[in-house]
């Protein structure tokens, strides 16, 4: 997400994500999410130190690249927290190369709710980072407890955005959506090195393109 990534799409992310078996065709029942033809598994980068190493340092060059405009892309925030499974390898690398403090969501072992690890202060800002945005729940539940304890939440970071109107819902809940990868451009760069075949192209962006499939 660095500018020389950002403006090649981060197609470097896409051969990795490709090459760590973290991208399948077929046909997938994924949460709320009903029948996809295809399935992404961003967790699988713990298996490639160097690839998470490299996101972890794209995400801290563009945070700050952001940081320094004029008008902010992004707020200033002292805090990061990783939704809880897939964003905190994410966030914790992050937090690593940044030197920014991370914390993150524990459930309590009665059940009823969950509990926020690592020191904090009212009114701190917290950028959120997750792996994957779907219909955006997972972001929106986190800030709902981030924001409980009275800490600011404007801003997340996902590394692949599906495009199913997760975006939407951030906004409509006061936070902006930063995606390092467009599964578009995920799927355009899969096609255009002949990775997949047009079946599986063509299946999945018509499954992205109609509103009807969505979180439930």
């Amino acid at each position: 997400m660095a500018r020389s990534d950002s403006a090649r799409g981060n197609l470097w992310l896409a051969k990795e994500l490709w090459e760590l078996g973290a991208v399948q065709f077929g046909e997938f029942n994924i949460g709320r999410t009903l029948r996809s033809p295809i399935y992404l598994n961003p967790r699988l980068l713990v298996s490639s130190p160097q690839t998470l190493s490299r996101v972890a340092r794209v995400i801290k060059e563009e945070t700050e690249t952001m940081l320094s405009m004029r008008n902010p892309g992004v707020s200033p925030f002292s805090l990061v927290a990783g939704v809880p499974f897939g964003g905190l390898h994410l966030a914790t690398a992050f937090s690593l190369v940044s030197k920014v403090p991370l914390i993150y969501l524990h459930p309590r072992k009665d059940g009823s709710g969950d509990v926020i690890e690592g020191n904090f202060l009212p009114g701190q800002t917290v950028l959120v980072i997750d792996d994957l945005i779907t219909g955006g729940t997972s972001v929106v539940e986190t800030a709902q407890v981030l924001r409980s304890a009275g800490l600011l939440v404007r801003d997340a970071i996902v590394l692949v955005d599906r495009h199913q109107q997760g975006k939407e819902r951030l906004r409509a809940n006061g936070i902006n959506l930063h995606a390092m990868l467009e599964v578009t451009t995920l799927l355009n760069y899969l096609m255009s090195h002949g990775k997949i075949s047009e079946e599986d192209f063509r299946r999945s962006t018509d499954y992205l393109a109609h509103p009807e499939h969505r979180e439930t």
